[in-house]
């Protein structure tokens, strides 16, 4: 891989996204860092984002960064079950999983796994695959008998995925981990990539979805916020539902990973401008 200052930015970096000149003071500031990415929402959906979320990913790649993708896939398995006459069944927003939901949901996650590391190819990157069946890291244990077969991760064998880093490849986890029997479980894709992102002290975790990120109570965008102003918001009832959740994996990590970032995955090349411009694009999370 070619020095970062011998990168030719202007055949790789896209016309509408942030300048070179804006680009060119970032590059240094995550060269050979790790950068964790939950891709989810509706860049999983719709095929324009994703390949333009994928191609920034690769851009990334590209400039000496060390992006490690974790993706979700939970409208897919929905779609699937639905198919196949399957009712799906949550508790407190983690689908119910016995063995049969658990098979179904090992091969849809894997076939998109497959997806995502035949696109970012198409962009002249390497990536490896990372599931149940293939590299598996992710160690879990049960997190109910309701649930069944959903697992929450204590230990990610990090010696794999530096392993391919150092062989320039790009890591792509599914949302899949083995208990001490290898049985395989179902696991929250934001809970993967909090973990992996606290084990490997990364510089960056970036949460993807449907969401600007932190707003305040002018719904303005807040750019960003520490974990003590985090919590006071939380009190406040400022931050609630499904943004209080990432909020909360962000505080717990704060420690070890410089920096969380929840970003809206609908505006294009959002992880470019977060990343790589002035202004940022979501809302950042610090100690």
């Amino acid at each position: 891989m070619k020095l970062v200052e011998e990168v030719n930015l202007e055949s790789i970096l896209p016309s509408n996204g942030p300048s070179i000149n804006e680009v060119k003071k970032y590059l240094n500031k995550y060269k050979n860092e790790y950068i964790v990415v939950k891709i989810g929402g509706s860049v999983l959906n719709d095929e324009k984002l994703f390949k333009i979320l994928i191609e920034d990913i690769s851009i990334l790649k590209k400039m000496n960064f060390n992006p490690i993708l974790v993706h979700g896939g939970g409208k897919r398995l929905t779609a699937k079950l639905n198919q196949l006459n399957i009712e799906s069944k949550f508790v407190e927003g983690l689908r119910v999983s016995n063995k049969n939901v658990v098979k179904i949901a090992e091969e849809v996650f894997i076939e998109f796994n497959k997806e995502i590391l035949n696109e970012i190819k198409n962009y002249s990157v390497n990536a490896k695959s990372i599931t149940s069946k293939e590299n598996n890291i992710i160690s879990v244990k049960a997190i109910s008998k309701e649930l069944g077969f959903v697992g929450t991760p204590y230990k990610v064998n990090t010696d794999i995925l530096k392993k391919i880093v150092e062989e320039n490849e790009i890591p792509i986890i599914a949302p899949l981990g083995l208990n001490s029997d290898n049985e395989v479980h179902n696991v929250n894709a934001d809970d993967i990539a909090t973990f992996v992102a606290s084990s490997l002290n990364a510089r960056r975790l970036i949460m993807i979805s449907d969401v600007a990120g932190v707003l305040d109570k002018e719904n303005n965008l807040i750019s960003e916020i520490n974990s003590a102003k985090a919590k006071e918001m939380i009190s406040s009832g400022e931050i609630t539902q499904g943004m209080l959740v990432k909020i909360n994996n962000a505080i717990n990590v704060a420690d070890k990973v410089k920096g969380t970032v929840i970003i809206d995955g609908r505006v294009v090349h959002s992880i470019l401008y977060e990343l790589l411009s002035d202004k940022g694009s979501g809302t950042l999370i610090r100690a």
